[in-house]
């Protein structure tokens, strides 16, 4: 039984994999030829992304998870000097404004990714710990709070909102499945209301990104470009789809079709089968996912792995929310699939955790 959870996520993970290199190719092939003269561009790089992502998760498949534990500070620590030093000018790259990587001639990195992982250990080894006093205001509930508020400052420095609604979703999610007090929660989350609605309204183009998702038609050549494109993918690729590579969102007119609006390029080209595929290989991912949760050998296993497998949910939610309107836009990837640089790589490192924690699981 434990041979099978780990074969079988490990081979749904891998076909995912597979669908996002044909259509990463697929989607970013003509927009790679104009603008870099090479219609493999992108390709290549996500295939050089996706061999070391394969390197580092056979690492940690190697390595007893349970040693993460041991190093959850200086995980932490180290990723608030990575958080730290990408905001300086000359060592963080600025694109668009927004300084959230570091750059090693064709490979990109980016510390928020590393932090999501650092973040998700420390609070799995908090818990882990501190089980009789999880339902302190004081010593259970603050400190992870405090840790989640100053990841969440620094990345919104960058400026990236998305990833750190996504950290704090995470977190929450881990604190109330330990049974911290409902109370504080909801007390966190009122009192996060007022400070979101200030992130949005101060920042223009968070602005548009809310009035648009409101009513795209408002402004269809401007705001709402983005969204109507994808949805007029979604639409035209019907049951069966257009065929693969035959798209023509992808011909300039949907921005981002090989990272975040991936999964409207899959409906144009697969149709509502392709994407009912995908939707379905996510949900027996995160099925397989549960049960490794449940069948945890111990407590920061457990813990750990609901982290990980809480981020890869919520990112899928919202990657397929967002190309099909559900969602304002916000930038977050598709696992497994979209072209991501770290998110990707660290998704993979994600499954090696969950597959090392499978391993010695204790499964009927």
């Amino acid at each position: 039984m434990i041979r099978n959870i780990r074969v079988n996520i490990f081979a749904v993970t891998v076909v995912l994999i597979c669908i996002g290199v044909i259509m990463i190719y697929s989607a970013s092939s003509i927009y790679a030829a104009d603008r870099y003269k090479d219609g493999f561009f992108f390709l290549k790089r996500h295939l050089s992304f996706l061999g070391i992502g394969t390197i580092l998760t056979f690492l940690v498949m190697c390595i007893d998870y349970r040693s993460l534990q041991r190093y959850a500070k200086p995980l932490l620590i180290i990723a608030f000097i990575l958080l730290l030093l990408v905001l300086i000018p000359g060592i963080g790259r600025e694109v668009s404004g927004a300084r959230r990587w570091f750059r090693f001639k064709f490979l990109s990195f980016q510390p928020s990714e590393f932090a999501l992982l650092a973040v998700i250990v420390y609070v799995a080894d908090f818990i882990s710990r501190k089980e009789e006093l999880i339902k302190s205001f004081i010593r259970g509930f603050v400190p992870p709070m405090m840790v989640l508020g100053g990841v969440a400052i620094l990345i919104l420095l960058q400026p990236d909102l998305g990833t750190t609604v996504s950290l704090a979703v995470v977190v929450i999610i881990m604190l109330f499945v330990a049974r911290v007090r409902i109370a504080y929660v909801v007390s966190m989350l009122l009192a996060s209301i007022p400070v979101l609605s200030v992130l949005i309204l101060s920042a223009p183009y968070r602005r548009a990104r809310i009035l648009a998702f409101l009513n795209p038609w408002a402004d269809p050549k401007g705001v709402g470009f983005q969204i109507i494109q994808s949805q007029i993918a979604l639409g035209s690729g019907g049951f069966f789809g257009c065929g693969l590579g035959h798209s023509q969102q992808k011909l300039f007119y949907l921005p981002a079709a090989h990272t975040d609006f991936i999964f409207s390029i899959i409906g144009e080209e697969l149709g509502l089968v392709g994407t009912l595929a995908v939707i379905a290989l996510f949900m027996v991912f995160i099925h397989l996912g549960i049960k490794i949760i449940r069948n945890a050998p111990d407590r920061f296993g457990f813990f750990l792995s609901l982290g990980l497998l809480s981020m890869i949910c919520f990112r899928v939610i919202v990657n397929i929310g967002v190309s099909c309107g559900l969602f304002p836009t916000k930038g977050l990837p598709l696992p497994f699939i979209s072209y991501g640089g770290s998110s990707f790589i660290f998704d993979m490192v994600a499954v090696g955790i969950l597959m090392n924690v499978a391993r010695t699981g204790d499964y009927p």
